[in-house]
């Protein structure tokens, strides 16, 4: 008799509820996040100029406005099932308002913020789910108590338009709104930045919509002034290429770049620059080179190398081919304020390095006593003008002695570099550059590509030996003279899958 008692409450009170449970799930399934954005720009795959109108998307929505601000923040507290939860739109918006702001206001209307250049009053509201669209859908969707809420706080329910403009697309969406569908799977968004120039590299299909993917990288990133895109590989001896600006300014590519504490201008269209090797710019200087050393860069470029080890008191020889790359790394010595340790030279590399010791020595002959002054930080003191009367007055300069042999060569130039060893064969040779047993012997860091073809897996160490017996070859010395655990191999980079970039880095041998 009770049981059945039981069961017949039960399945009455199922029956009131039920409804409500109902509701309430029809709008919470709909509140759960799938990690997907619910909103897309429009899509125009003819598009080849860019045209920001196209992309207003309004969406009717829906939103709650109370009399009291307070109960925005109550409501989204306690009903956060029922408010709008997608990222990049705040839930909370400003309303307009019918009443004008001539109307006498009560004590809880003087809480509406007016906006100025507008009659009507400005409040705040709260957006409700995206599943809602009408007052009609409110109506039906919120729980019960939600709308209880609302009507217990002055809470009213009113039909909102929410826009979205181009300003709000991001760039990899713009760009899949408008390229033709075959393109879809890699949307060309990369690029690396040079000072105020994005650079990227455009493959053959994506070239007829360079304009319109330049202007949406540049629309969408601030510091961004001009876009170029490669149009075609390294081709000079001078390791620079071809460019076309695709967006913005194109009336000068001289850019400022900072790099490991040091600031660096050049025109990035008639000098080689490259913004991911900064790591191994910094590796260098650290990990090897140490004040006092000399160090000769034999592709120096604008001074990536040489101008931070310059700052950190290493006595730098630094050349480039290159008459405009010489002319930018003149200017950034004296931007620096590195002209005591860096000297610069406009050479060919081979013959760089068979007169690297002659210009080492010229350089301790022109200074007197074959020291160099080197500047020193003035130091910020709090005393008081008597207590700095009675110390002694400090130091301006620091004498550093210039060495008389070379400590490292450093070579950046990959695609060649290795083909230039053979020039250091003889040139410590002479009595007066002779290698004695108190003097080792520079270290070498030389940088090479080691390509190999696609589906053929090859392992760290036979690209290590292949790159040793390049080495050894270009030295023209035997496997004894130089062992190949004497050469480190460091991977700086893939530049493709198949093509690594490494930096070898070994002490010359004697025999040399």
């Amino acid at each position: 008799m009770l049981v059945g008692i039981g069961l017949v409450i039960l399945f009455l009170c199922m029956k009131i509820a039920l409804p409500v449970f109902q509701r309430l799930n029809r709008l919470t399934s709909s509140c759960k996040m799938s990690g997907v954005f619910p909103y897309n720009p429009p899509v125009n795959r003819e598009m080849r100029e860019l045209d920001r109108s196209f992309f207003i998307t309004k969406i009717p929505m829906c939103a709650v406005r109370f009399s009291e601000p307070k109960n925005i923040s109550v409501f989204s507290k306690n009903f956060k099932d029922c408010i709008l939860r997608v990222p990049r739109i705040p839930h909370v918006v400003k309303l307009n308002a019918a009443r004008p702001a001539e109307e006498p206001t009560s004590g809880q209307n003087k809480k509406m913020k007016t906006m100025g250049s507008d009659n009507a009053m400005t409040t705040k509201g709260v957006l409700l789910h995206q599943s809602i669209h009408s007052v009609e859908d409110a109506n039906t969707k919120l729980p019960q108590d939600a709308l209880t809420f609302l009507e217990e706080n002055g809470g009213e329910i009113v039909a909102h338009e929410y826009v979205l403009d181009y300003g709000f697309w991001k760039a990899e969406e713009i760009l899949r709104a408008v390229l033709p569908e075959e393109f879809l799977e890699e949307v060309p968004t990369g690029f690396t930045i040079t000072g105020h120039i994005a650079h990227l590299n455009l493959r053959g299909e994506f070239k007829p919509f360079g304009s319109l993917i330049g202007q949406v990288i540049l629309d969408k990133n601030n510091k961004i002034e001009c876009v170029v895109d490669k149009v075609s590989s390294i081709a000079t001896k001078f390791r620079t290429f071809p460019m076309k600006v695709i967006a913005g300014k194109s009336d000068s590519l001289v850019v400022e770049q900072k790099e490991s504490n040091c600031t660096f201008k050049f025109d990035f269209s008639k000098v080689y620059w490259n913004s991911r090797l900064h790591t191994e710019h910094e590796r260098l200087v650290k990990q090897y080179f140490q004040p006092g050393q000399v160090v000769c860069d034999v592709f120096a470029g604008v001074g990536p190398f040489a101008l931070p080890a310059g700052k950190k008191d290493v006595i730098v020889l630094a050349n480039d081919l290159n008459p405009e790359s010489y002319k930018y790394l003149q200017d950034n010595i004296a931007l620096n304020k590195v002209t005591k340790t860096v000297k610069s030279f406009n050479l060919d590399g081979a013959e760089f390095i068979r007169q690297s010791p002659q210009l080492l020595q010229q350089w301790i002959q022109h200074e007197e006593g074959g020291k160099i002054k080197i500047p020193l930080p003035v130091k910020k003191r709090h005393r008081s003008q008597q207590q700095q009367e009675l110390q002694p007055p400090q130091p301006r300069f620091k004498e550093v002695a210039i060495p008389s042999h070379i400590s490292h060569y450093v070579m950046n130039l990959p695609d060649s570099a290795i083909s230039f060893l053979g020039n250091f064969r003889g040139i410590f040779a002479t009595p007066t550059n002779a290698a004695s047993d108190s003097v080792e012997m520079p270290w070498v860091h030389v940088h090479c590509f080691e390509k190999y073809p696609p589906g053929q897996p090859v392992t760290e160490h036979e690209l290590h030996a292949r790159v040793h017996a390049r080495i050894i070859a270009a030295l023209h010395v035997t496997v004894d003279e130089l062992p190949l655990e004497a050469v480190s191999l460091h991977l700086v980079r893939k530049v493709a899958p198949t093509k690594p970039m490494y930096c070898a880095s070994f002490q010359l041998p004697p025999t040399v």
